[in-house]
């Protein structure tokens, strides 16, 4: 007998993890109360607040048994739809009777309600469930079984919550019909949703630069004029005359006359102008260049449409007489996804569908648990649209980055299988000339670099090793790594010189697929709130593409970049300094000595510095990095040394090791020295040898120390050799997305730069 062609999602032990970080658990009134474990992701980006509340599921028999789950775990409290009807058009609702009305409702979905009370005070402390009744337009649905789940009962007309529960499916549908009514009304708007960020530019030169780019690229826009809308496309960019010239395939275009409301979609952000003059001719319509733009922020992680036949199975948390759903994929992103769903499928934001079994083709499947956080309209096809919030289950978290980083950047790959191109893109690009080296330094790193491409595919958690190839080899390459708990490290960046391979029209494709390939892939993980980077600023084009941009962000006072020239001395672990140092005693720092440290390096550094090199007191000993390394097979270390004269530290030694081969210039295996007195300095020389007696015992032949001072008469004490002086470079999470627009402005319809 042939089995179902459609078997149920599972979520076996095996391949889904036991982690439960969803619970009820009864109050001591009886109440249901959630225990909230939250996934958070700091640093600004909002999937933050994607999970507030997440289950992970160990077994299939759990999910079986939980479906349809409780209320308090199928929806968030804030879930559904924010009403702000008022007399006839408000919905009301009632406790006990219909007509014992409680007051008008603000909030609502199948699984909560909010409700504005008339009376100043109202008595919650009843436990048990009782009567509900939701009355609107005439109609009364009810009764429904309710509990009060919040009140303060202190403030006069506080919001009252109530949890419904046992809603029945058709009690749903009579539920999300009255918020469609209220919704074509205009008296709803989604709970979940949220407001886009906005701000002006004003700055002509980038004026010019952000339509330039919109214009290469053949981005969407949408004019507004009294209730008419047409599509249209930036056609052209006249920069002698300022003019923009706009296509519409539109047969007979309803121009009209101006004054226009025109969005046009960038990178990630959607564009809105106002144009006061303007004129119609045919299927073109030519405004000018505006001299304010605002730019509307519409997500951290930018959307691409899915490949063709991805699809989403699940059930929904509530009714699972609806069946098993198996629904169209129409864009994704780490963080997300659209499906296309039916209105008889009873989506409404805020429900939390607790497994979702995404097909990807090939036998492909990844489970994720998600958040639905914006439901359409029903469209002329009669489906409606569904945004959802998602998070990959621990065990699927790197095939869904692979299947997702992919999808994002098609023309570049990770480097596995190809490291004699990527050692011949490096030979050609001038990247082992670096710094004054030559290529036969590297060669006793290339079985340890070959060894790490391989498995760096299999852990993007640490790393992505991306390159851009072509028939004629490898084109770029850039890689990240995650060296400290909150701060993903780009280095390794090199490109082909000369002419792009044929079929790429414009050089500057190359480097910004492969900038979005690696900026975009940490915004996968959750604790990511940092890039750094260690940038030549000799080249024009890296310059431009990174120092003036953190530049320009710390004039602005953000506290969210920081870039500075630093040095890169190299310091041999056999070559001792030959220096006397015993007034001096080394050794490892104490619990004292860590907090003296810590603060030393807050007053001498700005903040985006501290956090994002684990240089915080609770983060010195960097044991969740080092630990996590060490769960994939790696080497990640730091050691804390000071040196003590009469008992009084004077400086320390913050000393930090990886993985061989992670990076070709030993970037990792590096020494930092901060004072801790006045005169510190002159500690460093026995702190320097006592470095090189620890990398000496790890087999490190050679480490870099990173000269973040003006330097002195340390520098040749302690027996330091000269070394490149790049800038170091540092922005927040928060700053990624915009970075990457202004990669975008740079390389579109311009010439590419020879990466360093």
């Amino acid at each position: 007998m042939m089995g179902p062609q459609n078997p149920e999602p599972s979520a076996s032990s095996s391949d889904q993890g036991g982690s439960v970080v969803l619970a009820t658990s009864p109050t001591m009134n009886g109440v249901a109360a959630r225990k909230r474990g939250v996934l958070t992701m700091d640093g600004g980006i909002p999937a933050s607040s994607k999970f507030r509340f997440a289950a992970e599921f160990g077994s299939g028999d759990a999910l079986r048994n939980v479906i349809p789950l409780p209320p308090a775990e199928a929806a968030l409290d804030d879930s559904g739809y924010s009403l702000h009807g008022t007399g006839p058009t408000a919905i009301t609702c009632a406790l006990g009777s219909p007509d014992a009305v409680l007051g008008e409702v603000t909030r609502l979905s199948p699984t909560v309600v909010w409700v504005a009370p008339r009376e100043a005070r109202v008595d919650t402390s009843e436990a048990r469930t009782f009567p509900l009744y939701l009355s609107f337009n005439g109609v009364t649905v009810g009764p429904l079984n309710g509990a009060f789940i919040h009140t303060d009962s202190d403030v006069p007309h506080a919001p009252v919550g109530l949890q419904l529960v046992g809603v029945t499916l058709e009690q749903g549908r009579e539920i999300l019909a009255f918020l469609a009514d209220a919704l074509r009304r205009g008296i709803a708007e989604p709970a979940a949703s949220a407001m886009p960020v906005q701000d002006t530019i004003v700055d002509p030169e980038r004026i010019r630069s952000i339509f330039g780019a919109i214009c290469a690229s053949g981005n969407k826009g949408v004019l507004r004029r009294q209730g008419r809308v047409v599509r249209m496309v930036l056609e052209c960019f006249h920069p002698s005359t300022g003019e923009l010239e706009w296509r519409t395939e539109e047969p007979t275009p309803d121009w009209g006359d101006p004054a226009y409301d025109i969005d046009v979609i960038g990178y990630n952000s959607a564009y809105r102008m106002r144009a006061e003059t303007g004129r119609g001719e045919g299927d073109r319509l030519f405004t000018t260049l505006p001299q304010q733009l605002f730019r509307i922020r519409h997500r951290w992680h930018r959307r691409v449409a899915a490949p063709e036949g991805v699809r989403a199975r699940f059930h929904h948390p509530l009714w699972r007489e609806l069946g098993l759903m198996r629904r169209e994929v129409l864009d994704l992103s780490f963080s997300g996804l659209c499906v296309r769903c039916m209105p008889q499928d009873l989506m409404f934001p805020g429900l939390l569908p607790p497994l979702i079994e995404l097909e990807l083709g090939e036998g492909q499947k990844v489970s994720v648990r998600g958040e639905i956080r914006f439901v359409s309209s029903v469209r002329p096809d009669g489906s409606v649209l569904c945004g959802l919030s998602v998070l990959p289950y621990s065990s699927d978290e790197a095939s869904w980055v692979r299947f997702v980083s992919q999808t994002m950047s098609p023309a570049t790959r990770t480097s596995e299988g190809l490291v004699d191109q990527l050692w011949d893109l490096f030979n050609r690009s001038g990247f082992f000339s670096l710094g004054g080296s030559s290529p036969e330094e590297f060669e006793e790193l290339k079985l340890n670099f070959a060894s790490l491409a391989k498995r760096a595919a299999e852990v993007p958690q640490l790393f992505c090793q991306a390159v851009w190839p072509s028939e004629r080899g490898i084109e770029a390459t850039l890689s990240f790594t995650k060296p400290y708990r909150h701060a993903w490290l780009g280095h390794q960046v090199a490109k082909r010189p000369g002419k792009p391979p044929p079929g790429v029209q414009e050089a500057g494709q190359i480097m910004r697929d492969i900038y979005l390939r690696t900026f975009e892939h940490p915004q996968s993980d959750p604790d990511f709130h940092w890039v750094i980077a260690y940038v030549e600023a000799l080249n024009p084009w890296i310059a431009k593409a990174h120092v003036r941009y953190a530049e320009r962000q710390m004039a602005s006072g953000s506290g969210l970049a920081y870039t500075r020239k630093i040095q890169k001395m190299k310091a041999f672990s056999h070559e001792l300094s030959g220096r006397d140092h015993r007034e001096f005693e080394v050794g490892p720092a104490t619990d004292g000595e860590l907090s003296l440290l810590a603060a030393s390096v807050a007053r001498q550094f700005p903040n985006c510095y501290v956090e994002s090199l684990d240089l915080t007191r609770d983060r010195l000993d960097m044991t969740p990095v080092t630990q996590k390394w060490k769960s994939f097979g790696m080497e990640r270390e730091r050691a804390i040394l000071v040196a003590r004269r009469n008992g009084i530290p004077y400086a320390a030694a913050v000393m930090e090791l990886g993985q061989l081969g992670a990076n070709l210039f030993r970037l990792l295996d590096n020494t930092r020295m901060f004072s801790l007195v006045e005169d510190g300095t002159r500690a460093y020389a026995a702190l320097m040898d006592a470095a090189r007696h620890w990398y000496l015992a790890r087999r490190r032949p050679s480490f870099l120390y990173l000269r973040e001072d003006e330097g002195g008469s340390y520098v040749q004490e302690c027996g330091l050799h000269d070394g490149p002086d790049p800038y170091m470079w540092i922005i927040s999470s928060k700053l990624v997305p915009d970075f990457l627009e202004h990669i975008s402005e740079l390389t579109i319809g311009r010439r590419g730069a020879h990466s360093r």
